[in-house]
């Protein structure tokens, strides 16, 4: 039986809902125009039918009672409708966290890597459900036994969303190569970083794939951006407010490429939460702001890049042939050592995937492992 219990203002404009020892305010506009039946909704789709910005502004509602897990309403328009309790507990809230509660931060402690079998994450939507929310709560999943050969990665993608082109194609080598057309194409170790941010939309999630790597050195290194933007508010407030609100640029160019976007190294969403970090020493332009701006920019910004290349946040790794990294670049700088040829061959396939087909295929295991069971 439900403990829930509800409480309209004088005006009816507003409804108190006090559940499981927590207290939410609903508008009555929003609840009207979230209205879950299908003379407000498409029973297909979901889309709205009505168009919410001709409701009346002075609407309200008349009359509200619980029965059982169900908030019955009627507002001044008229209209009746039925909200679950259970809609209502999980969109009552706007955080006001830095990051979402379930996400888990992480630093160079991290004693267990978040790990998935290629092949089981094929055929069961459970596993693959269950790598898809370690990479959302982690940031990078490493995948063993993927097939070894240059293309081995694609039936997981396949099972994911479709595979993000660029001017590169779709599936890229990773190795030292004559007349580099980028730096990760050559032996030189590369900086903790996220990968294209000279593009518009920024890929989502890069997937890094292993056919050998004998070379010497070349070990990849990840840092947790969320964390160290999490440190940097806590220790320097006035960095991480510079590098929240002011947007630098990156470009990119090549003799048949010229891409370039901008936006700050820490992105907040509209909630104050954090929902991206951006970082390319390679491909950032600052404009050319006045000196005092600048100054303030470039201290931040040194005390980021510390943060980011320090022994305390950073996990290291070597990929073995067959084994793969699925990483958030939206989240996590990545980067590697340098190696030499002499000491054998280091070849990477790479490709994206985006966030807006990884997430749906995250709701939608959800979904349907849920009323399945």
């Amino acid at each position: 039986m439900t403990t829930a219990d509800i409480t309209l203002d004088a005006q009816g404009r507003r409804l108190v809902l006090r559940d499981q020892d927590r207290e939410r305010c609903f508008a009555a506009l929003w609840l009207r125009e979230r209205a879950p039946d299908t003379e407000t909704l498409d029973a297909q789709t979901g889309q709205r039918l009505i168009e919410a910005a001709q409701l009346p502004l002075d609407l309200t509602i008349e009359e509200a009672k619980v029965e059982g897990e169900t908030l019955r309403l009627q507002f001044s328009d008229a209209h009746r409708t039925a909200f679950p309790l259970a809609a209502l507990r999980e969109t009552g809230d706007v955080s006001k966290r830095d990051i979402p509660d379930d996400l888990i931060l992480w630093d160079a402690g991290l004693a267990t890597l978040p790990e998935a079998d290629f092949d089981v994450a094929l055929q069961s939507d459970e596993r693959l459900l269950a790598m898809l929310e370690d990479l959302r709560r982690y940031g990078f999943v490493r995948v063993r036994g993927v097939p070894n050969d240059e293309d081995g990665m694609q039936a997981l993608i396949d099972r994911i969303g479709p595979l993000r082109r660029t001017n590169w194609g779709g599936i890229a080598d990773v190795k030292s190569v004559p007349q580099a057309y980028d730096l990760t194409m050559t032996q030189r170790g590369l900086e903790p970083h996220t990968d294209n941010p000279y593009r518009d939309p920024i890929p989502g999630y890069i997937w890094l794939h292993c056919l050998t790597n004998a070379a010497e050195g070349g070990d990849s290194t990840l840092v947790d951006g969320f964390m160290a933007a999490r440190r940097l508010r806590e220790e320097s407030p006035e960095h991480f407010d510079c590098l929240s609100q002011l947007a630098t640029e990156f470009v990119y160019t090549d003799d048949t490429t010229h891409l370039e976007s901008e936006g700050p190294l820490i992105e907040l969403d509209s909630q104050g939460q954090l929902r991206r970090v951006r970082f390319s020493n390679r491909t950032e332009r600052i404009p050319a702001h006045n000196p005092a701006t600048l100054e303030h920019y470039y201290a931040a910004r040194q005390r980021f890049y510390e943060l980011i290349t320090s022994d305390e946040l950073t996990v290291h790794l070597k990929l073995d042939q067959g084994e793969m990294l699925i990483l958030d670049n939206y989240r996590l700088f990545h980067g590697r050592t340098a190696f030499q040829l002499e000491g054998g061959i280091r070849h990477m396939r790479q490709g994206y995937v985006d966030r807006d087909s990884t997430a749906s295929r995250r709701r939608v295991l959800q979904t349907q492992l849920r009323e399945g069971a």
